[in-house]
């Protein structure tokens, strides 16, 4: 009863902070002449990718950095197919020619990145060093291009609350927004792996799912959230964003917390280097095609994104617990339904491509 009470308060105060943090946020945007997009690309990414970067270095000092990078990993696999997944269902996500030029390409050579610097087994200082001040460089780009662009900073939100027209009242919304979502997100996830360690699952699938799912839930309420408001250019922005800050931010400062702890080096699992990593890998390259296919997320392709996290999320439970049935299900999906989808896929893009219109 007290785990179901944690639950869904934490519930409550991720749609309150999630609530708050795209109004605060997308008005800021406007009063310091940054487009929404950069802000949910920032802002609303970085802070809502809060509890990521908490729960990983917290894992880290305490010796669990399974936990810590699988939470990383996992968190971009759900905000992928689920985040984008859900907020295209309640309505097709518009995306800018900003995003499929640049930020996409970004966010799929960061998961390269990071997949190269874990194949010697781990993740050093250096190597976080390195994703740290990429981090930097990308966030300081983007407000650069974005002043340089006053045509960006299009004014097309709906009208504020009279609360909300004060530069002040703005930057406390998003404060306490942020506060509320990490407080929120925490009581979520405390609640859902002491159940799921009852239950007997390992560290590292608590790490790809639970947790992982739980620490996105920001992501996810302030996405959904944003579209429900209309402002679609922070929900898709937020989901790429939070991809580039786990990458980047949370895999680097974990990184550098364990470099100069105990731990010495960020220790990556061998089932993460061999599967799930390939599995985020894939998430993100998936983005090309869909967002290609009309340079929108459709309802179709929302609905196929949350098929492909079910799926993924029973492999890991029915892996964890040795089922008989895993080797015939392993074999459908690499057999059948993958390769379906990416024919799906390829026949959309085609019969959207400027080269088919014309003829």
């Amino acid at each position: 009863m007290m785990q179901a009470l944690y639950f869904f308060g934490g519930l409550a105060l991720l749609v309150g902070g999630a609530d708050l943090l795209v109004r605060g946020a997308s008005r800021l945007a406007i009063t310091f002449g940054i487009s929404p997009l950069v802000v949910g690309l920032t802002v609303v990414a970085f802070g809502t990718s809060a509890p990521e970067l908490a729960v990983s270095v917290s894992a880290v000092l305490s010796g669990n950095s399974e936990l810590a990078l699988g939470n990383a990993v996992g968190s971009n696999t759900f905000n992928v197919l689920v985040v984008l997944g859900l907020s295209a269902l309640v309505s097709p996500l518009a995306v800018s020619l900003q995003v499929l030029r640049q930020e996409v390409p970004l966010m799929i050579g960061a998961g390269v990145l990071l997949l190269l610097l874990c194949l010697d087994g781990s993740i050093g200082g250096l190597d976080s060093t390195l994703l740290v001040a990429l981090l930097l460089a990308y966030t300081a780009f983007l407000v650069r291009q974005s002043r340089a662009d006053p045509a960006a900073v299009a004014d097309d939100l709906p009208p504020a609350a009279p609360w909300l027209r004060t530069r002040w009242m703005q930057a406390l919304a998003v404060g306490v927004g942020l506060v509320l979502l990490v407080v929120g997100s925490n009581a979520m996830v405390g609640a859902a792996v002491v159940v799921a360690r009852a239950l007997g699952v390992s560290d590292v699938v608590i790490g790809l799912t639970i947790v992982a799912a739980g620490t996105s839930l920001p992501e996810l309420a302030t996405s959904v959230r944003a579209v429900m408001n209309g402002e679609r250019d922070i929900a898709v922005g937020n989901v790429v964003g939070s991809c580039l800050f786990n990458v980047l931010g949370v895999v680097g400062v974990a990184g550098l917390a364990a470099a100069v702890s105990h731990v010495g080096s960020l220790a990556v699992p061998s089932a993460v280097l061999h599967f799930d990593l390939w599995v985020m890998l894939a998430a993100l390259l998936a983005c090309l095609p869909v967002f290609l296919t009309g340079r929108e997320i459709a309802r179709w392709e929302g609905a196929l994104f949350l098929g492909y996290y079910l799926a993924y999320t029973a492999y890991l439970v029915m892996q964890s617990k040795h089922h008989d049935a895993l080797p015939e299900y392993s074999f459908v999906m690499l057999g059948f339904v993958i390769p379906l989808t990416v024919l799906t896929l390829a026949v959309s893009v085609w019969r959207r491509s400027p080269l088919r219109t014309a003829g």
